[in-house]
């Protein structure tokens, strides 16, 4: 794209974005009549435009996003200072007029999404663009409305599936022409849908899309297409309990996986460079194989280990674990929410890690040095001020080490849309529903070499010929040999599992009949541990449940919540409440 080109794209971007997010009455008009017809879908810029300010109303969903699965769930509590609606939300108690239970902003993005199908079509009738930037805009735009349809289905169970444009997000409260489905058939026909879509890809390189605006790198805040499909089918296979819906989802999560083919380590969760301190594992500075037993030495800072994974810049080691992130920025709309949720320090601290989460890091080892915690619970929250802050949100608004704003009127910040832990940890559900629990074991806790070598931990000054992969079917098969005679470094041979990447102990893989199972509940905590406040825990919990027919399975643990907090009344009570599936919901009320 040309100097001139990228000024005017930029420009259109700025437009939407202000208009998406500043105008509380544009939904009230079809976007046509916002701006003359003359003036937009005439080029592939203009449909850039219109891209990028779809995902500019997407960031606002951001904070309905967090709290709903978060608060909803067991691993956050609700300070002193949290507001009645949060409270509600935190006791599942919500009432109709509960602005986090509105469905709206669900509605305002898919509405947006199917404006921009319809004229997209237009466009390509028109030739207007080329047949290739048609598929991957128009790919790209269903695939995000099918995800703002899942977590809508997620949240309310039962919800209008409306894929035509519609004259006002009015129109959605139209029983008579828009009947409800239920998450089951909403997930059926997401399934459908998204399958049909005719790019599946990322951007390729040299589209004018993947740019770079207010210095940031736009290559990953578009969808990944491949890990929504594989939720899609996790989810169905919750409810189906088909080991094809299952490894669908493993196909899907592995191709993403290797999406860099076979020489780069992004998306493998890698070992931890142990003399360099240069990697996003937990660590300790110098030479970890010497200072990890002190913990004074932890690696806690931006730019290196397992805290950097949420505050380091664009580079290769976010290339590494990154997949889906978007940006809050002080030069445009939306503000970032998460200051006011979370900070003690220039925010409202309204909501807090529960001690049922405190308790879940603290009841973990590290290996070698035996401490009795999980240095990631150290990394996501910190005491500050005798109070315990959620700091994964913060790392970019408050100064490194002494934790106070580095400006009060500047709110940088991060949406943590997915990465490859979770990426892991899905696929790891999917295989180990698929009969493959011993790689889901490997990937959740000690990587793929150590469990499939005929003798593990007897190094590389051997022949690993016919070792140390899985020889499975695609997409099982792993290929993690590394050894000197011959030479092997195979495609997965630095991949250590997300618990030896966080330095933990890890029981034995389980033997018998309700193996399956056990390996859910640990694949169920390690997500806690690693993916707390991220915005999947809720979903988890759900999923699970579902698939096990099992509600207790979810109302146990958000009643652990309560019951950790000195509340025991309130977790009777909840308890009882989510026992009934029909209670998981909220009110889908039209305000």
């Amino acid at each position: 794209m040309s100097a001139i080109k990228k000024i005017v794209s930029l420009l259109t971007l700025l437009f939407f974005t202000t208009l998406f997010s500043g105008c509380k009455k544009l939904f009230d008009v079809q976007p046509e009549q916002a701006l003359d017809k003359e003036e937009v879908y005439q080029n592939v810029y203009d449909a850039d435009a219109a891209v990028l300010g779809l995902y500019g109303k997407f960031l606002q969903l951001a904070k309905q996003y967090v709290v709903l699965n978060e608060l909803r769930a067991d691993l956050m509590d609700a300070t002193l200072n949290a507001d009645e609606d949060l409270k509600q939300v935190n006791e599942h108690t919500v009432t109709e007029d509960n602005p986090y239970a509105d469905p709206r902003p669900f509605y305002e993005v898919i509405l947006n999404c199917n404006d921009i199908l319809k004229n997209f079509d237009i466009m390509r009738d028109g030739k207007k663009f080329k047949e290739d930037e048609y598929r991957q805009r128009y790919s790209d735009v269903a695939a995000l409305r099918a995800w703002v349809y899942l977590q809508a289905g997620i949240q309310f169970g039962k919800i209008p599936y409306i894929t035509e444009p519609f004259e006002t997000v009015n129109d959605v409260k139209n029983e008579a022409k828009y009947p409800r489905l239920d998450l089951k058939t909403l997930i059926d026909s997401l399934v459908n849908s998204t399958e049909r879509i005719p790019y599946k890809e990322l951007y390729p390189t040299g589209a004018s899309l993947i740019t770079n605006v207010d210095g940031y790198n736009t290559a990953k805040f578009f969808i990944n297409k491949k890990c929504l499909l594989g939720d899609l089918y996790l989810w169905r296979s919750a409810f189906t309990g088909s080991t094809a819906d299952s490894r669908k989802a493993a196909e899907n999560y592995k191709d993403v996986m290797e999406t860099y083919g076979t020489n780069v380590d992004n998306y493998r969760v890698r070992f931890s460079d142990v003399t360099k301190n240069v990697d996003i594992a937990i660590n300790y500075w110098g030479d970890a194989r010497i200072n990890q037993y002190d913990e004074r030495r932890l690696v806690d800072v931006n730019t290196s280990g397992w805290r950097s994974i949420f505050a380091r810049g664009q580079d290769d080691l976010y290339n590494q674990e990154w997949i889906w992130m978007l940006y809050f920025d002080k030069g445009f709309k939306p503000e970032n929410p998460f200051i006011d949720l979370f900070s003690n320090r220039g925010g409202r601290y309204q909501l807090k890690p529960s001690q049922a989460a405190i308790d879940f890091w603290n009841s973990q080892v590290q290996s070698e040095n035996n401490f009795p915690y999980d240095a990631r619970g150290r990394l996501t929250y910190k005491t500050l001020g005798s109070q315990p802050v959620i700091t994964k949100y913060l790392y970019n608004y408050l100064t490194e080490d002494t934790y106070v704003p580095v400006s009060v009127l500047e709110k940088p910040g991060k949406w943590f849309l997915y990465r490859a832990a979770q990426l892991h940890l899905r696929y790891s559900e999917a295989a180990n529903r698929d009969g493959r629990s011993r790689i889901a074991y490997a990937l959740v806790h000690n990587g793929i070499a150590y469990n499939f070598d005929s003798n593990p931990g007897a190094g590389t000054s051997r022949d690993v010929t016919n070792t140390q992969q899985t020889f499975d079917i695609y997409p099982y098969n792993f290929d993690a040999r590394m050894g000197d005679y011959p030479s092997y470094r195979a495609p997965w041979h630095r991949n250590v599992g997300v618990r030896g990447r966080a330095h933990l102990t890890s029981a034995p893989i389980p033997s018998g009949a309700d193996s399956v199972l056990t390996i859910e509940d640990r694949i169920i905590t390690e997500s806690a541990l690693e993916l707390a406040y991220e915005g999947t825990r809720w979903q988890d919990l759900m999923r699970v449940a579902i698939r096990r027919n099992d509600a207790g399975f979810l109302a146990t643990r958000v009643a652990a919540k309560f019951e950790k907090a000195g509340n025991a009344g309130l977790a009777s009570s909840i308890k009882a409440k989510l026992m009934n599936q029909n209670n998981w919901y909220l009110p889908f009320k039209w305000k």
